[in-house]
């Protein structure tokens, strides 16, 4: 039997900018992977974060480049009118403007990252009358892991969340450093092994979405992708209840599913075993196995005859020629 897949399989769809927004359309050249174009109120803060710091930039860099502009063409050699200091050395106003405007400009970004730091904690509760769903997010060799505790069920890459709902995710690593990340939401955030991260999100609108790994963790780390769904409650809840149909998440399938493999198929799993995180984040089950030896059980991942992941030809980061080419 295969394990049951989500029927919204909706690839993200590249929109091309307005010819109003240039410096968006210059940032971002497909709006579907975007942080220009946020669907919640992190991304959206992130989003004008980002915009109101590169203003204020600009408001240095560009005066700078025009003076440059304008020095070489007032002290031109052919310009015999030019003023000519041959034994100048110090002008209080200029040393003043190139004090000032510097300092200017790092207090005003200064106090832009500071509000933003402090009211993007990612630890911070977003407010809402509705209480936030639970989803505990595992970083493998090369994939993503998602435990929706409340509901009982598992999917793997592929993150369905109702629309309208905030989501707070813990998050962990069983292998390398790596990081969760999906830019229309808004937020990187560190997945670290033995250690638990947090994050609070939420998207306002149903949309599909793209999510990745943005740290590179080895030879999969290219294909280590997921798919967000933000979808009506209701519909969460009909998709909940049929993935409880799916094979059970017990420890033994877990570590098949650890094993390093490439371009793993979207999974969903029901009967999750409700200590699983807890014992992945510490690591009373052991970090992801590495590379393994050539097997015929090699890239048998998933229970069922569906298809099944690539193993890689080597793991990057124990891979070693021993001086052979």
């Amino acid at each position: 039997m295969d394990p049951p897949r989500s029927s919204a399989m909706i690839r993200p769809v590249c929109r091309r900018g307005s010819a109003a927004l240039p410096l968006v359309a210059l940032l971002s050249a497909c709006s579907g992977r975007s942080i220009f174009d946020p669907v919640g109120p992190v991304g959206a803060d992130d989003s004008k974060i980002l915009i109101d710091a590169t203003l204020i930039m600009l408001a240095i860099v560009v005066p700078t480049i025009l003076l440059a502009f304008w020095m070489a063409w007032q002290y031109r050699a052919s310009n015999t009118s030019a003023e000519y200091l041959p034994n100048w050395s110090y002008s209080g106003r200029i040393e003043a403007v190139v004090w000032a405007i510097p300092t200017l400009t790092i207090m005003f970004i200064g106090g832009v990252i500071w509000i933003g730091s402090y009211r993007l904690d990612p630890f911070r509760p977003l407010a809402s009358p509705v209480p936030p769903l639970e989803v505990q997010v595992v970083a493998l060799d090369w994939k993503w892991l998602f435990i929706y505790p409340q509901q009982g069920v598992a999917t793997v890459n592929q993150l369905v969340v109702p629309a309208g709902r905030p989501v707070h995710f813990s998050i962990t690593s069983a292998s390398v450093f790596n990081v969760f990340f999906v830019p229309r939401l808004g937020s990187m955030i560190y997945a670290m092994p033995g250690m638990v991260s947090q994050v609070n999100l939420q998207a306002d609108r149903p949309a599909a979405l793209f999510g990745q790994s943005a740290h590179f963790s080895g030879d999969g780390f290219s294909d280590m992708q997921f798919t967000v769904h933000s979808v009506p409650a209701a519909r969460f809840d009909g998709w909940a209840q049929a993935a409880r149909g799916g094979p059970a998440l017990d420890r033994a399938a877990y570590a098949r599913l650890a094993r390093q493999s490439q371009r793993v198929p979207q999974l969903a799993f029901g009967k999750v075993d409700p200590q699983l995180f807890q014992a992945i984040a510490t690591q009373q089950l052991a970090p992801g196995p590495g590379p393994q030896p050539e097997g015929p059980d090699r890239q048998q991942l998933a229970p069922g005859p569906g298809p099944q992941p690539e193993g890689p030809d080597h793991a990057g980061r124990a891979h070693s020629t021993r001086g052979r080419p």
